[in-house]
């Protein structure tokens, strides 16, 4: 048999979740662009923390809820409805995904030194992976790390660095053997910000801030752009193995991914409520919107790409639990759920009209924001093509394409 039953503790843990988002979260988020941001944070942190409700994927030992894949997966879909949700519970990107990173390949002093503080949120940190000629070839970033004594030295540039201008540790990419194969050249260190050396030359301007101003001057959402001129680093500050960079980088972008997919359908889910919402009560020609079959096919179509992404969550979070790989059926959802969410917010701007298109509703700045999902954590091509490859390599080894394509699953 196959159970899509949620455990009955996971379900009373959903429940509290959105309870807190509804009844402090949304009211709080009405201030958002009238009061600095960041005050508005440190009001809702508490209550998260008394709520019970703080670092949902964190060990409980560590501080955090002890959540196991499939219930932060569900937790994750409440906390998407809102971005203040994720700062005020302590699980906002960039930084949780580092936070993992760091909890699964730190050093004990390191987890002490590091980790401890991002868990109680006294810092943040940021990842320094993407450069502006690498692109989405991770193997082809430039930065070079170069042993001298105690330490390492660190030259290069760094773009699209996500929360630089707001943090206090910035995990570094770097090659420290330009010799070894393509994939044992990098390696990843810790770096405590303000150091000398290290420059952000800007925040980089992205549409989604041409579209929605609530972040300006009191928070800077920001990509940095970053200049590294013999900045050092201690040898202490290795993360993993020297080497292991590239596998540190995809470990940390893994769930990125994965987490991206659960807020994409808190996202969809308000755009077709929103869609739907219009359409019952709006009349054209003496009318409902609602009651033209043409818009019922729009939503039709909403409907069921909303409930494949769900499922594909639901999966990848079962893989998880049961510690099977992700790589091909992440890549595939990565895919999927960004074409998904994009079309579910585009076709509310059009059952809305023109109001769709205005700033009356969240639809516009909605729009902008999830165009960025096609690029985030690997552009859509770099996916196809891996998925695309793994389907060509199931067939030469096993005969058939089924492993590549859920086959496992029936």
């Amino acid at each position: 048999m196959i159970d899509f039953t949620v455990p009955v503790e996971i379900v009373e843990l959903r429940t509290r979740v959105a309870r807190f988002i509804d009844d402090d979260v949304l009211p709080a988020e009405a201030q958002v662009g009238s009061r600095p941001y960041m005050d508005i944070v440190g009001e809702l942190q508490p209550r998260a923390r008394a709520a019970g409700l703080w670092c949902p994927f964190i060990p409980k030992e560590w501080g955090g809820m002890g959540l196991g894949h499939l219930a932060n997966a569900i937790v994750q879909v409440e906390v998407g409805r809102s971005h203040l949700a994720a700062w005020a519970m302590n699980c906002m990107g960039p930084q949780d995904a580092t936070m993992l990173t760091l909890l699964e390949l730190g050093s004990d002093e390191q987890k002490e030194r590091y980790l401890k503080p991002l868990i109680n949120a006294d810092r943040r940190i940021c990842f320094a992976m993407t450069e502006r000629a690498a692109g989405s070839d991770a193997t082809g970033m430039q930065t070079t790390a170069v042993r001298d004594g105690d330490d390492w030295i660190l030259n290069g540039e760094k773009w699209f660095t996500s929360g630089a201008s707001r943090s206090d540790l910035v995990l570094v990419m770097a090659k420290t053997d330009p010799d070894a194969h393509r994939h044992r050249q990098f390696s990843t260190f810790l770096l405590e910000l303000p150091a000398d050396g290290f420059r952000i030359v800007r925040d980089i301007p992205t549409l989604h801030d041409a579209v929605d101003h609530r972040f300006e001057d009191e928070f800077v959402t920001g990509h940095a752009e970053i200049e590294l001129v013999n900045v050092r680093v201690p040898h202490a500050n290795l993360l993993g193995e020297q080497g292991g960079g590239f596998a540190t980088g995809q470990h940390r972008l893994g769930y990125g991914r994965l987490r991206h997919g659960m807020w994409s359908i808190a996202r969809a889910q308000a755009a077709l409520d929103l869609a739907a919402e219009y359409a019952n009560n709006r009349e054209t020609f003496g009318k409902k919107v609602g009651e033209r079959q043409g818009v019922q096919w729009m939503l039709a179509d909403c409907g069921r790409d909303l409930y494949i992404a769900r499922l594909m969550i639901l999966h990848i979070a079962y893989r998880m639990e049961n510690g099977l790989d992700i790589g091909q059926e992440n890549s595939i959802a990565k895919n999927f759920v960004a074409d998904m969410l994009s079309k579910v917010v585009d076709t509310s701007v059009q059952i809305h009209g023109a109001l769709g298109y205005t700033m009356d509703t969240p639809l516009a700045a909605w729009y902008a924001e999830v165009r960025m999902q096609h690029l985030v954590d690997g552009p859509d091509e770099v996916h196809r093509w891996r998925i695309g490859r793994n389907i060509l390599a199931a067939q030469q080894k096993n005969g058939t394409t089924a492993s590549a394509v859920g086959g496992d699953l029936f």
